[in-house]
């Protein structure tokens, strides 16, 4: 779920924090640069783990802060394919469940990765496993704030680094809509397989 990823920046520090230990300055300016930001390509950055090198530091003319080159390994949220995660159900839609771990929402199961057979609930919202018994059918509800075992089967990053304005401004600010509502990171899931769903499915007896 968690790794560990070198990475390289050049660090400014203001002139008022010269009087603190180097390595205490730039430790809070990359985690205030970083926490809680998702990186394109790499995940939801956590915490900085440590620093491992630190180059030389300049003052270019007319800044009186220093620059510092520092190589670091940070602490990533970014679960591999196949790790099975649990968490809590955020929301049902027709787009599927959407699931919370806590710190990161962006996650969602698709109705096909569901326990087949399932319906979407109208009324109540909710996404129901049509469990099949010897009894018949029994309607098994996936309820906003249950804890649900799942597997991850596939990521998807979005580049929401800002563009340039279009030709047209009603283009654009509906560009600009359209930006604000995509996430950077969003992690599919899926249920489809004995064991995974809701923990009240397999721990009831």
């Amino acid at each position: 779920m968690f790794v560990l990823v070198e990475m390289t920046d050049t660090v400014r520090i203001p002139p008022w924090q010269f009087e603190r230990k180097l390595n205490e300055s730039i430790a809070e300016e990359l985690n205030k640069k970083l926490a809680n930001k998702v990186v394109y390509n790499v995940g939801l950055c956590i915490c900085l783990y440590d620093i491992t090198k630190l180059e030389d530091s300049y003052i270019f003319p007319g800044d009186g802060a220093s620059h510092t080159k520092v190589h670091f390994r940070y602490v990533v949220f970014h679960p591999f394919l196949d790790e099975i995660l649990i968490g809590q159900i955020k929301s049902c839609s027709q787009d599927g469940v959407h699931v919370s771990i806590g710190f990161f929402d962006d996650i969602v199961i698709p109705p096909e990765s569901l326990q087949q057979p399932a319906k979407f609930d109208e009324a109540e919202q909710v996404w129901v496993w049509e469990y099949e018994t010897e009894e018949g059918a029994h309607d098994l509800y996936m309820d906003i704030g249950e804890e649900i075992r799942f597997r991850v089967v596939d990521e998807t990053f979005v580049d929401t680094s800002p563009t340039g304005p279009s030709s047209a401004e009603a283009s654009t600010s509906n560009a600009t809509e359209v930006q604000k509502k995509e996430a950077p990171y969003t992690l599919v899931g899926s249920i489809s397989e004995p064991g995974l769903g809701l923990l009240s499915w397999w721990t009831n007896s």
